[in-house]
């Protein structure tokens, strides 16, 4: 009987999410893919740092056990296998049990995550992420340069989302882009018992509850926050929605608009998501994030 991921949370993440690459990036772009590979194959048995999307797959893959297999994480990358040889002996040195990996040659990495059914997919690669959305995989652009996740919280996995076109559609986001801030809030009092559809990260969100509630032998907790820049009387549908879904989140900031950044500083996620590239780089600055290419806010 063929192996199957299926009832696993499984994440495809890009070298350079999951690891520090960026000088050897700038290589790449400053000269070429052959200069590149040459550094790599360089450094082969040298580990490379670890990225901004490191603390977060470490700490899922803690949800695994000898008796049960929870999570699931595969190196996506559009490096050659040569350079992946040296990805995955870095996984080895920084004790990442990671065994699966697609490396592509600077060919689209995404139209993998389908066959292997991924629940998420993070990459510094912008072009792969919005495909990857318009394929409705869950996916994130990793800001390289952002910060990286608080210790504070080792038994813990912290994941903090934007409400309007991550883990709802964009339809309220699509009524404040076009009218304003106050046509927002009435067109949100009106619906408040009406739920908004489904977003991009939803699928991921309901993935996480499963890991949640399921129970596993592990010791690992999961933890989620909506971070959203709606306030009352708009703070409603949000919540009847996530009530809606059967979802729940353990943590709700209704912010008015206020910057994100100095909350999520406080409220220590080991990634943030969001489809503003503002709330991003506010984020960044002081936890793991990324961007959601999703919804009116990103229209071509």
């Amino acid at each position: 009987m063929a192996t199957t991921l299926d009832g696993q949370l499984v994440v495809a993440i890009s070298s350079r999410a999951l690891f520090d690459f960026e000088e050897e990036n700038r290589v790449f772009t400053e000269r070429d893919d052959r200069a590149y590979m040459a550094l790599q194959q360089q450094r082969l048995d040298s580990p490379a740092p670890v990225g901004v999307a490191f603390s977060l797959v470490k700490k899922l893959l803690r949800f695994n056990t000898p008796e049960q297999h929870r999570v699931e994480v595969v190196i996506v990358s559009r490096n050659d296998p040569v350079s992946g040889l040296r990805v995955m002996h870095s996984c080895q040195h920084h004790g990442l049990p990671i065994l699966r990996s697609v490396f592509t040659r600077g060919e689209p990495a995404w139209p993998y995550l389908k066959p292997l059914n991924a629940n998420l997919f993070l990459s510094a690669n912008a072009e792969d992420v919005r495909a990857a959305l318009a394929a409705h995989v869950p996916a994130a652009q990793v800001y390289p340069h952002a910060a990286h996740a608080s210790a504070a919280h080792p038994d813990e996995v912290r994941m903090a989302f934007d409400g309007d076109a991550v883990l709802f559609s964009d339809e309220a986001e699509q009524v404040f882009q076009a009218q304003g801030l106050s046509a927002f809030q009435a067109h949100e009092k009106s619906r408040a018992t009406t739920p908004l559809p489904p977003g991009p990260f939803q699928p991921l969100l309901k993935a996480l509850h499963r890991l949640q509630t399921e129970g596993s032998a592990s010791t690992m907790r999961l933890r989620t926050a909506l971070v959203t820049a709606r306030s009352a009387p708009a703070h409603e549908r949000a919540v009847r929605t996530l009530m809606h879904w059967g979802l729940q989140v353990d943590e709700a900031l209704f912010l008015g608009g206020l910057e994100k950044g100095p909350f999520l500083r406080q409220l220590e996620p080991d990634f943030f998501f969001d489809d503003q590239t503002g709330h991003v780089q506010s984020a960044a600055q002081h936890v793991p994030a990324g961007h959601v290419a999703a919804g009116v806010a990103n229209a071509p």
